[in-house]
């Protein structure tokens, strides 16, 4: 779950910490305070694109930081599987900085970029804005909601859709590369011989250039190595030790101790004569060959040529003329090989079909239980003659399959059923939204789920079944929710009041965590407005109660293995 939520300079918020709970969060505060700056702190250090405007005047720079901590082993493993290391005890902590012109990711102090982060996130926390009910005017929403409810069931045939579109790709683009015309065929058919010779001539070995670099530079300077061993002969020639040993030799007949010296000498002219012997030896050996570096030089422009030209090395020339054979094979054999291709091209097709119509089979299987559940809901969030469901059409093959798929919905008794998006208002796009992610809610495993005033459009006792369909989600995942009605804010497990302030002669977003009685408080506020009579205070009491009440049959039901879908 979310549990920290710190933010200091951005928009109007100096320095904020807050701290979630389980179950329901309510944020609730007047018009213009803020309170969708803090939904937006999330969905910046989520990796949403920052204005240039959201650092708070005179900062030079802001910080956001989420701080979530896993609440089961499974949570944790999904983690580590997307490569986030994680201890069984350290939260998991998401932040960011953002600078004028640029801004720094980071997951448990790792810097990420903004696509890994959100691939990370989306393991975490799913927010719902204030337009998000606008999704549901695209039909492909509609087909991703299908497709996230029945991810279980369909994931595999998914995956082999994918892989049979790549393949269908592949064979249809070596199918219309057969497009050539006879002149255009023999001139191909000419370079690639014309290549294939060029490189197996050459005949350019494994490491060849590295070995002609060196041989090359001991070559060109071959005529230095020859004079350096000439001196160095003469010099050791004619200062032999000859001459010191004779006298060395005649003192050791006097001196014993000398003989040692004289030993240690005679040694020495040894080595000398030795290492003369082996320079004169090396220096007949070796020649100054021209023609052998003029050989070494050609031949290491032509394996540099041949690098330029068909690859960076031995091995990249070795592919390349694989390609170039395979290529002027199929052009010696073009009409047949055009055949095959074609033949490969409907095969690979007829496969992608195979697998578009499987995955169809099921999303429509599972699509007539996706719209009962989401109609169920629907009833239960005040839609009370509602028929809802999806027709299906299909378009070209591709990767996602050949289906196209909208809601349809009747709300009222006796209408045809049309797309939702021509009958529903921006309320009842809302309260549909709802009731779809309270579906979703009870297969998918994010954590936290985030509603951004989900009560737009609606009041009364919609609102009071909005609130009860909040408690019933908020039963298996946390929940933190912006709102302006009383109802639902009532239904909190912890209450949050968001307030503008004057400070330094600027404005200052706060939030605070509520008490039980100012709690009430602000449902009274939220009750009347500007007067709180002591019958406000009473009405909001007596809601709190209620809603308690409520979330505690909620839970008993769950308890009891009720799906908690009850009409009011």
């Amino acid at each position: 779950m979310l549990a920290e939520l710190n933010v200091r300079d951005i928009a109007l918020i100096d320095r904020i910490s807050v701290s979630f709970g389980r179950g329901l969060n309510i944020l609730t505060g007047e018009t213009g305070t803020g309170k969708s700056v803090i939904i937006g702190s999330c969905m910046l250090a989520l990796g949403a694109k920052a204005r240039g405007d959201v650092i708070r005047r005179g900062a030079k720079d802001g910080y956001v930081e989420l701080v979530f901590e896993p609440e089961t082993p499974e949570e944790r493993e999904r983690l580590r599987g997307l490569g986030i290391e994680l201890s069984d005890e350290d939260p998991l902590v998401i932040s960011r900085k953002i600078s004028p012109g640029h801004s720094i990711s980071r997951i448990n102090g790792e810097t990420v970029t903004v696509s890994r982060l959100r691939e990370i996130s989306r393991e975490l926390i799913d927010i719902y804005g204030q337009n998000e009910h606008q999704s549901l005017l695209s039909e492909k929403e509609h087909l991703r909601i299908l497709d996230d409810f029945l991810i279980e069931e369909i994931g595999d045939i998914k995956h082999e859709t994918e892989l049979r579109y790549e393949e269908y790709r592949a064979a249809l683009k070596a199918a219309e590369s057969f497009d050539m015309d006879e002149s255009e065929r023999l001139r191909e058919a000419e370079l690639c011989e014309y290549e294939i010779n060029e490189i197996r001539e050459a005949d350019i070995r494994d490491g060849e250039e590295e070995e002609l670099k060196k041989r090359y530079k001991k070559l060109s300077n071959m005529r230095n190595v020859m004079e350096c061993l000439g001196r160095a002969a003469a010099l050791l020639g004619e200062r032999g030790c000859g001459e010191a040993l004779e006298e060395l030799r005649s003192a050791a007949r006097y001196d014993e101790d000398i003989r040692p010296i004289y030993d240690e000498l005679s040694d020495a002219d040894s080595i000398v004569g030795n290492v003369v012997h082996e320079i004169e030896e090396l220096m007949d050996d070796t020649e100054l060959d021209e023609r052998s570096l003029a050989r070494t030089e050609e031949r290491l422009e032509l394996v540099r040529r041949m690098e330029q030209k068909y690859g960076q090395d031995a091995e990249a020339i070795r592919e390349y003329l694989h390609r170039r054979e395979s290529r002027l094979s199929m052009l010696k054999d073009y009409d047949e090989n055009r055949k095959k291709a074609g033949q490969e091209a409907e095969r690979a097709e007829k496969r992608l079909l195979e697998a578009c119509r499987e995955l169809s089979e099921r999303r429509r299987a599972g699509a007539r239980r996706l719209c009962s559940e989401v109609e169920s809901e629907m009833k239960d969030l005040n839609f009370s003659s509602v028929n809802f469901g999806m027709d299906f059409g299909e378009k070209a093959p591709s990767s996602d399959g050949y289906d196209t798929a909208v809601f349809v919905v009747s709300l009222n008794p006796g209408e045809e059923m049309k797309p939702l998006m021509e009958v529903a208002s921006g309320g009842e796009l809302s309260r549909t939204m709802l009731a779809i992610k309270t579906v979703l809610a009870k297969t998918d495993d994010i954590p936290t789920l985030i509603f951004d005033e989900i009560d737009t459009g609606i009041s009364g006792r919609t609102a009071q079944k909005v609130s009860e369909k909040l408690g019933i989600i908020s039963g298996s995942h946390q929940v933190i929710c912006i709102t302006h009605l009383p109802q639902i804010a009532a239904m909190a497990d912890c209450h949050f009041a968001i307030r503008k302030s004057e400070r330094d002669g600027r404005n200052v977003t706060t939030i605070d965590e509520l008490s039980e009685e100012e709690s009430v408080h602000e449902l009274s506020r939220l009750l009347s407005g500007a007067e709180l009579t002591e019958s406000v205070y009473e009405n909001a009491r007596e809601m709190k109660s209620l809603a308690g009440k409520i979330r505690k049959e909620r839970l008993s039901e769950a308890g009891n293995g009720k799906d908690g879908n009850t009409n009011a």
